[in-house]
């Protein structure tokens, strides 16, 4: 289980934020779950620590928002992170 505290939700932004760049190791985690056809409620608990049978609204609404911006992350967002920063 990641350490790292998470929202529900992830904040939906056009640009990478904040949140992203801290939970960039789950994202990942999760779309390497996708890949190898992991069930969605092994993946929460292993990820999140999350018990899907005690919580399994709130349990599917953080796998599948994470999901999601960590899938944005790979069409749109990682070209945010490209970019020169500005300090």
């Amino acid at each position: 289980m990641n350490k790292t505290p998470f929202q529900d939700q992830p904040p939906l932004t056009d640009r990478v934020n904040a949140y992203d760049e801290q939970h960039l190791a789950i994202y990942v985690q999760l779309l390497i779950a996708e890949e190898e056809g992991a069930d969605w409620r092994e993946v929460v608990q292993v990820i999140f620590g999350l018990d899907p049978s005690r919580e399994p609204d709130r349990a599917k609404t953080v796998h599948d928002t994470h999901l999601a911006r960590a899938r944005w992350m790979t069409e749109a967002g990682y070209q945010h992170l490209l970019e020169p920063r500005m300090q």
